[in-house]
């Protein structure tokens, strides 16, 4: 970062000493944002998610919004840090005066996801570990009957998700208690340590799993009946969404009509590819089956699928390190793991904050049956959630305490920031030269193509737009947008099984503006990537944008690209 910005000495103005003040309130209100941060002290807590418990979050969330308010920062550093937290900060508490994080249900961002997915980053180590773990356990009862009184407070209120986010919720809990795959809970278990500590570990499992089933069996039964049908939610609900998770607000009838012709680009340059490997047939879909029953670019075996992850992932950080982005000793290792649950899910989990207790991870939730793997389409998946992707951006951040306060440093994050970086860092890696393979850059185009696609669908099935009657596809010109319609179109230019995409499309109706954010959140990044060549001339240097980028931390996209005019 250079001079202009930096010319502040360690991170300690008012409003850093504000926001470090906010996220040490606010980790003893969420103990399980907490352990995601990788923060001690709080892996034996749960929050509170009655409706007391999001009050006290809405209450915090609006004191230090007050005091924000009231500081003038005396540095170009200290404004970008206000920037960034009076921008979360803001959004973050008209979502909470809409009954978004109070209401909303989706299989994937929810109180019982979080609550699940926690235990896969607490410490196993010794007999006191699992303990914590069996406190944590038997606290999930409580815990999601406390949340059940939020719910009920809110659909009071006419606040409700949609049946089919209701019940596609309870459907992955019976995954997760073994009414329907595999028992989380007693895998959990099975791993305490032969001691006095198993039995305890044992009965506190079973006590969740029960409580699970019974907070299923409830969104099924008493939940379900009051949801409404209607899965698009909406302009206002969408337009707050959207910038929420952008942290900038755009143009969505212009955002559709890109999406469009992105899909259009993308494809053509696909059909190019595919002419290459295929003896000239330019077939999208024959390609990807040629690839996909190519030995030389298939792996058998979950086991063997994670190294081959790790290799590559390894590779990456040895080669980029130095050459094209500065990598720190600490932040060089990244483990590539399969995850103990099966929703065929990808995602990275980041660092403990003392980078030495838990690295960052890379997560595959392989589907039950799955042991043959297209490393073609991963390739770039690899590098999406690795380096240069979320493990470069989100553990550089958190070294860099002479530039960030703690807040920003662990606790900030932007899906369009972070998932638009780790998208940009796929086209990137093509521009140095990492994807010569001709399979690998299809696959590349694939999973970009993937994206545009849910530009296109998410905005259209939310604001129930009309279909464009020139649409470069000549499909349903003039039709109206609906699930039905949402998930014909990802079958027609999604390369993925079926059961998966009807995930995803669930995904979309049950979280929107989130899937997006991916790809315009790529736009943003490409475009201040030019504006900053635009003002820099012959002396823009693209390692240096990059850090100089990289080093303001996870921001919205309206304050990165206001603090990088300033670099």
């Amino acid at each position: 970062m250079t001079d202009a910005v930096t010319a502040a000495s360690t991170p300690n103005s008012p409003i850093d000493q504000l926001a470090e003040r906010h996220l040490e309130q606010e980790i003893v209100l969420d103990p399980l944002g907490a352990t995601e941060l990788g923060i001690a002290g709080h892996d034996h807590e749960l929050p509170d998610f009655t409706p007391a418990g999001f009050d006290a979050r809405i209450e915090l969330v609006r004191r230090s919004l007050a005091e924000a308010g009231s500081i003038e920062p005396a540095s170009p550093r200290a404004e970008v840090a206000k920037d960034a937290f009076v921008e979360r900060l803001g959004l973050e508490l008209e979502r909470y005066e809409a009954g978004v994080p109070q209401h909303q249900l989706n299989a994937i961002s929810s109180v019982p996801a979080a609550l699940r997915q926690v235990f896969d980053l607490m410490p196993t180590a010794t007999d006191q570990d699992w303990e914590t773990v069996a406190i944590r356990l038997n606290q999930i009862g409580t815990t999601l009957d406390g949340y059940r009184d939020t719910l009920l407070e809110q659909a009071g209120q006419g606040r409700i998700s949609a049946v089919r986010q209701v019940t596609g919720l309870a459907e992955r809990i019976a995954s997760w208690t073994g009414a329907e795959g595999d028992d989380f809970f007693a895998g959990l278990a099975a791993q305490a340590p032969d001691s006095p500590v198993k039995p305890a570990v044992e009965a506190a499992a079973a006590a969740a799993r029960k409580a699970f089933d019974q907070f299923g069996a409830w969104l099924t039964s008493e939940l379900a009946p009051r949801a409404p049908e209607r899965d698009a939610c909406g302009r206002e609900v969408y337009e707050l969404a959207s910038r929420s998770f952008l942290g900038a607000a755009i143009d969505l009838e212009e955002t559709y009509a890109w999406g469009w012709a992105e899909l259009a680009r993308i494809e053509t340059g696909m059909q190019a590819i595919a002419a290459e490997l295929n003896g000239g047939d330019r077939t999208i879909e024959a390609t990807a089956a040629l690839l996909d029953d190519d030995p030389a670019r298939t792996i058998q075996g979950k086991e063997a699928f994670r190294d081959w992850m790790q290799q590559l992932s390894d590779a990456a950080v040895a080669e980029l390190g130095g050459t094209h982005f500065d990598i720190a000793d600490e932040i060089r290792t990244l483990e590539c793991m399969i995850a103990p649950t099966s929703d065929g899910s990808i995602y990275y989990t980041q660092p403990s904050e003392d980078l030495t207790t838990r690295p960052g991870r890379m997560w595959w939730a392989v589907p039950n049956g799955v042991e043959k793997f297209a490393t073609w389409r991963e390739v770039t998946t690899v590098y999406h959630e690795g380096v240069p992707g979320h493990h470069l951006q989100v553990a550089q951040t958190m070294l860099r305490t002479d530039l960030l306060n703690r807040w920003q440093r662990i606790a900030c994050w932007v899906s369009g920031h972070g998932e638009g970086w780790a998208l940009y860092a796929e086209r990137l890696m093509e521009e140095l030269g990492y994807l010569e393979d001709p399979g690998a850059r299809f696959g590349m185009l694939d999973a970009q193509g993937f994206r545009a696609a849910r530009v296109i669908v998410d905005i259209g099935m939310h604001l129930e737009l009309e279909v464009p009657r020139d649409n470069p596809f000549g499909w349903r010109p003039g039709e109206r947008w609906n699930a039905s319609l949402g998930f014909e179109f990802l079958r027609a230019h999604c390369r993925m099984e079926t059961e998966f995409l009807q995930a995803e499309l669930n995904r979309y109706l049950g979280w929107p503006g989130q899937a997006p954010s991916y790809k315009v959140g790529e736009r943003i990044w490409l475009q201040a990537r030019e504006e900053a060549k635009q003002r820099k001339g012959s002396a823009f240097d693209l390692r240096t944008f990059h850090s100089d980028a990289l080093n303001l931390g996870s921001i919205g996209l309206d304050p990165l690209r206001r603090a990088l005019v300033k670099l």
